[in-house]
């Protein structure tokens, strides 16, 4: 595989403009074969350098697929472990993505993966490394890091059935004056929820998120983004709901006015998340997480009890960037 080259900068057009170019390809293909479309466009703009690579350039070859024994079809030659292997080339991307996903179902050495639950892709991740698939002993995190800083989960949980198209936070390049998506506006939220364009994000560093103006879902529970300084009681009266409930909600005490940007849940948030689980990020809290993934804080605690690593939430504590949190009791994800 080709794997040496790390991309340059995150957030850059060329990576925006290939997951807006293939994400449709991807998810097509995890309905197909099974495999998850935000591990596939993660691998596909890591393996390709977002498209730009010379092996993608004069083949079409965005998995840096090579030719084995078995292959018949055409191939170009090009530097990577050795001087000038031989790589698949393909006529149309189409053909790559496809022959990607035939590649890992049809090979007993990536049996395994297909085994993990198509929502946990750091155990995809992780799969891939073990299985041999690369030879950059850093491929997992590469890929993990790639899928939270362009939110390509949404991808994943879009083909799934568990997201809405609509609900879609469209990419647009950094600088370009262009919104993400109709009707939304960045805001700064350490709350690890819809990654878009801005500052890099991932588990070192709080994300710049995306969310719509106006009333929206998360985890099918309606929901709005409010900015800091904003009247608790004039968006009660606006959504037509007592100020208790709105407070009772969104786990807040007695408040006039709200003192950080933030989420707010318009009905009761659900006892289970939208996934398995949640990647934290440095410096999230546990309310933090309750609300960028519309889940109920008691639950949270009742579905971690007994600590992450280092943090104990059934007392109080938090949990540290990088770390696991449940969204579904253990068992029932397997």
């Amino acid at each position: 595989m080709v794997v040496g080259q790390r991309l340059q900068a995150q957030y850059s057009n060329d990576v925006i403009n290939y997951v807006n170019t293939y994400k449709a390809l991807a998810m097509t293909e995890m309905q197909r074969s099974g495999i998850p479309a935000a591990i596939i466009l993660a691998q596909g703009i890591h393996e390709s350098q977002a498209g730009t690579s010379e092996l993608v350039l004069s083949s079409n070859n965005h998995f840096g697929i090579k030719c084995k024994d078995d292959w018949k079809g055409p191939a170009v030659y090009h530097d990577d472990d050795s001087r000038q292997e031989c790589f698949r080339s393909y006529s149309r991307p189409e053909d790559s993505y496809r022959d990607h996903s035939d590649f890992l179902r049809g090979s007993s050495r990536y049996a395994d993966l297909f085994k993990y639950s198509p929502d946990d892709y750091e155990d995809w991740a992780y799969g891939l490394k073990k299985a041999g698939y690369a030879t950059n002993i850093h491929y997992p995190q590469i890929l993990i890091k790639l899928i939270h800083d362009y939110n390509l989960q949404q991808y994943t949980l879009i083909a799934m059935g568990r997201m809405r198209p609509e609900e879609e936070i469209v990419l647009r390049a950094p600088g370009s004056g262009s919104p993400v998506a109709s009707g939304v506006v960045p805001a700064t939220n350490p709350g690890g929820g819809i990654v878009g364009n801005g500052t890099p994000g991932g588990a070192d560093s709080p994300a710049l998120v995306q969310y719509p103006e106006g009333e929206f879902t998360i985890n099918n529970t309606r929901v709005i983004f409010a900015k800091a300084g904003v009247s608790l009681l004039s968006i009660a009266n606006q959504y037509e709901l007592p100020l208790g409930r709105l407070l009772e909600f969104n786990d807040l005490k007695e408040e006039d006015v709200l003192v950080k940007d933030q989420l707010l849940f318009l009905q009761r948030k659900r006892r289970t998340g939208a996934t398995s689980f949640h990647i934290v990020r440095q410096g999230e809290t546990l309310y933090d997480i309750c609300q960028s993934e519309g889940l109920r804080y008691e639950d949270l605690i009742r579905m971690n009890q007994g600590g992450m690593n280092g943090g104990q939430p059934a007392n109080g504590g938090q949990p540290a960037a990088g770390e696991k949190v449940w969204l579904k009791l253990k068992e029932t994800t397997k």
